[in-house]
C-alpha cells in the first residue's frame, strides 16, 4: 500500500502530491508576485532580506536556492556573493522557473537554472556553502528526505536556511484564521482567478510542522546548532542549521 501525505487537509498518495502542487503553481505563476505583495502587505520582501542576512552568505561563496519560485532570494543572494560567487536556482515547477528566469534576466542576472525535485537534488555531496528554501518546504511530499538532501549537498561548515510559514502567536490565531480562510481565497479569485489555490495555501500552512517540530526534523536530518527566529509573531519562522 502506498504511503500518503498531506495536500492541504486532504491525504493523498505521496507520488500524487507533487502533481497536485504543480497544478497549483501552474495556475498562479503569472500572478504569484502580485499575490505575495497583496497577501503580506509587502512584508515577504523583508522576511526574505532577513533570510539573506541570517544565511551569512559572503562574497565568493556558492549558494543553492531550492524551490526558488520567481527568484527573489536568488537575486538577493547573487548581489551578496558577487561576481566571484555562484547562485544555482532550482524548482520542480517549470512555470515558476520560467517566471523566475525572466525576472532574474530583467534584473541583469544570468544564473544557472535546474528543474528538479527537492528530494532528489542532482548535485554532488559537499557542493555548496549555503542552501536556502523559502516558502517551499511545506509543499514537499517527504520533508525529511528533502532536508537530508539539502544537508548532503552542503560543504562541511555550510548553512541551511529555511524560511516558511509557521505557527502564529496564540492570541492572534482567531484573526489569522479568519484572514486565511476567508480573505485569501477571495483575493486568489479576484487577482489570480483561482480561489482553490489559495485555500490550499491556507490549509498547507496549518499542516506544516511548527517551529519546534521543524527544528527537531532538521536535527534528525543531521544538521547541528539549529535555531529559529519568529517573524511577524510567528506567521513566518526562519530556521538555520549547520553541517559540521
Amino acid at each position: 500500500m502506498s504511503k500518503t501525505t498531506d495536500f492541504g487537509y486532504q491525504q493523498v498518495p505521496e507520488d500524487e502530491k507533487a502533481r497536485k502542487v504543480a497544478g497549483v503553481f501552474d495556475s498562479v505563476a503569472s500572478r504569484y508576485d502580485l499575490m505575495n505583495d497583496l497577501m503580506s502587505g509587502g512584508m515577504h520582501r523583508l522576511w526574505k532580506r532577513f533570510a539573506i542576512e541570517a544565511s551569512g552568505a559572503r562574497p565568493g561563496e556558492s549558494v543553492l536556492d531550492v524551490a526558488a519560485g520567481t527568484g527573489d532570494l536568488a537575486r538577493l543572494f547573487s548581489d551578496r556573493v558577487g561576481s566571484r560567487g555562484e547562485v544555482v536556482v532550482t524548482d520542480i515547477n517549470s512555470a515558476m522557473l520560467r517566471s523566475g528566469r525572466d525576472r532574474l534576466l530583467d534584473a541583469g542576472k544570468l544564473l544557472p537554472i535546474v528543474q528538479c525535485d527537492a528530494e532528489h537534488l542532482p548535485f554532488p555531496s559537499d557542493r555548496f556553502d549555503c542552501v536556502s528554501i523559502a516558502f517551499g518546504l511545506r509543499n514537499v511530499s517527504r520533508k525529511e528526505a528533502a532536508l537530508a538532501e539539502m544537508r548532503r549537498v552542503l560543504k562541511p561548515g555550510g548553512r541551511l536556511v529555511v524560511l516558511e510559514f509557521s505557527k502564529v502567536w496564540a492570541p492572534l490565531r482567531s484573526a489569522y484564521d479568519a484572514y486565511s480562510f476567508e480573505m485569501l481565497p477571495r483575493l486568489g479569485k479576484w487577482v489570480a482567478n483561482d480561489a482553490d489555490a489559495y485555500r490550499y495555501l491556507a490549509e498547507s500552512i496549518r499542516m506544516h510542522p511548527d517551529q519546534a517540530t521543524l527544528k527537531a526534523m532538521m536535527e534528525q536530518a543531521g544538521l547541528e546548532r539549529v535555531e529559529y527566529f519568529n517573524l511577524a509573531a510567528g506567521v513566518v519562522a526562519l530556521h538555520k542549521g549547520y553541517k559540521l
